[in-house]
């Protein structure tokens, strides 16, 4: 597995030649009638399923919303990102504004990025009622809707009552957990926390110790916000676990457990032949000494974003490739999209992102030529950023196995066999 720092990010097609005959090496094949059967949303079975240790099942939000067709799911998605996108960018302006150090210039928190696109299955108290979770990169809290419920929104299993679990215990003010928090209070003794993100969305409640069943894997004493008053849009699920670089996250709160690494493989709805880096200077992936620019991993945004000339340049050289597609109209974000109604397989070219220290990431079609309906609309699935941050989003880390080093700062690709 390949182990580099989120610090640069080159764009690459292949541009060799192969004998005639051949499938050209640096093309590679999209399955159109299989990722347009895909798009047809099967309801999730609710049940337990025996994982592995520190192995948890993800599956997609659209797995929980099945009576909308896809073109209204694909836009409602990238109606989130967009306002996600927003977020980050506002988020990552305010950490370079204040001069106490914060948790490092490719780190931004989650709490005003709104509802989440990945959801997990894990147990919550003793004995474990299972719900499903949020699960975002970008946050630094884990949170669940509990009764007595003052307000709190639909979800797909029935709410967490504390009063049945032999583990919970609610965190005193005086603790240092409650110290913890960017936002907190007291209340009767207790400490109180609050959450709230960018589209409205929010949680407030009593912070407690409660015991979490992660696959085969019990952790207990974990710090959870047990909300009693919730408002949002999280699509069944119960909250939120945070997987952020804050001490409050469940990977910060396993610390030397995991050695503050872990691994995610998001499920979707290669060899490395030679290839030819576009010509797009490395200083735009740059961080600056006045923080702009960068990339950052995010599970919670959908779509890669590049700072505008190097998306012109990206998009320009995939466009000149594609020249036997049939284009079609343009599809929200994307200015880039095709008509492969009737289509079985097309032709497109191989993308991979290189990363400082010399590792690529070789990308499946699938990651970027996705379709905007379930009648063989297709677009190149990356979009301009409205600032000079870089954010690799969930599309494009579908499939793959992303390991996460916080410890050290690096990540690690896996093959693309999720």
């Amino acid at each position: 597995m390949s182990m580099g720092k989120l610090l640069l990010l080159i764009i690459v097609f292949l541009t060799s030649k192969s004998a005639a005959g051949s499938w050209p090496s640096h093309f590679q094949e999209l399955k159109v009638e299989e990722a347009i059967a895909g798009t047809k949303v099967q309801a999730e079975e609710l049940e337990e399923k025996e994982e592995a240790k520190w192995k948890v099942e993800i599956v997609h939000r659209d797995k929980l919303i099945i009576n909308t067709d896809h073109r209204s799911r694909f836009n409602a998605r990238i109606k989130r990102d967009v306002k996600r996108v927003a977020s980050l960018l506002l988020l990552r302006r305010h950490a370079y504004t204040v001069e106490e150090a914060s948790f490092g210039s490719d780190v931004v928190s989650g709490t005003a990025e709104g509802s989440g696109e990945y959801f997990v299955r894990i147990g919550i108290g003793s004995p474990a009622t299972y719900q499903y979770m949020v699960i975002d990169s970008g946050s630094d809290v884990v949170w669940v809707q509990c009764q007595p419920c003052d307000q709190c929104y639909n979800q797909s299993d029935p709410i967490f009552n504390p009063a049945l679990s032999a583990s919970f215990a609610a965190v005193p003010c005086s603790s240092a957990v409650c110290d913890q928090l960017d936002d907190s209070g007291c209340h009767q003794g207790r400490c109180r926390y609050q959450v709230s993100y960018g589209d409205g969305s929010y949680t407030r409640g009593t912070l407690a110790l409660e015991t979490i069943t992660l696959g085969k894997t019990v952790i207990r004493n974990t710090a959870i916000g047990c909300g009693n008053l919730n408002q949002g849009m999280f699509v069944g699920a119960a909250g939120l676990l945070g997987l952020g670089a804050g001490p409050m996250s469940f990977v910060g709160q396993l610390g030397g457990q995991t050695g503050g690494a872990f691994a995610y493989c998001l499920l979707s709805r290669g060899t490395h032949p030679p290839r030819t880096r576009l010509n797009i200077s490395e200083d735009l992936f740059r961080v600056t000494d006045l923080g702009d620019g960068g990339a950052v991993m995010d599970t919670g945004t959908a779509v890669t974003r590049l700072p505008t000339v190097a998306y012109g340049a990206f998009r320009d050289a995939f466009v000149a490739q594609t020249t036997n597609l049939p284009r079609a109209a343009g599809v929200s974000i994307f200015d880039t999209c095709y008509d492969l109604n009737g289509f079985v397989t097309v032709r497109v070219p191989t993308v991979s992102f290189y990363f400082w220290g010399g590792q690529i990431l070789t990308l499946p079609a699938r990651n970027f030529l996705i379709p905007a309906d379930d009648v063989g609309t297709f677009c190149f699935a990356f979009a301009a950023s409205p600032s000079a941050l870089s954010i690799i989003g969930n599309i494009q880390q579908e499939g793959i196995q992303i390991s996460v080093d916080g410890a050290n700062g690096f990540l690690g690709f896996g093959p693309n066999v999720c």
